[in-house]
Parts: C-alpha cells; structure tokens; sequence
C-alpha cells in the first residue's frame, strides 16, 4: 500500500475525518459529511459514534 492511500485524517472542518476518509476513498468529502448528518438526524447517536471513533482510530496526517 503507497503513503498516499492510508487512511490518515486530513486537515478538515471539525476533525478531518470526512476530509481523510474522502482522500482513502477518492471521492469528495461532501459526501461522507453528507452520510454523518444523516446518520446525526435520528437521534445523534447512530452518527456520533462512528465519527467519533474514527477520530480516535484513524491517525493524523504527518507532513
């Protein structure tokens, strides 16, 4: 696996998560931003927690 495609958090909005798992992927952000404030919407939990655990998991980037 090449150093650009670990999943690393990016610089980002709130955490960078969006923006890291964006970049893994190749996609835009937009749409994992999208997926957590829909996941958020029932009760904040169900969207909360992944988010928050991949905070934790998923390293920063190093420059």
């Amino acid at each position: 696996m090449s150093a650009d495609r670990q999943l690393r958090r990016q610089n980002g909005m709130i955490a960078g998560v969006c923006g890291g798992l964006g970049a893994f992927f190749g996609i835009s952000p937009f749409w994992f931003r999208l997926l957590f404030v829909i996941l958020l919407l029932p009760g904040g939990f169900p969207g909360l927690l992944p988010y928050i655990l991949f905070w934790i998991i998923v390293p920063r980037r190093r420059f």
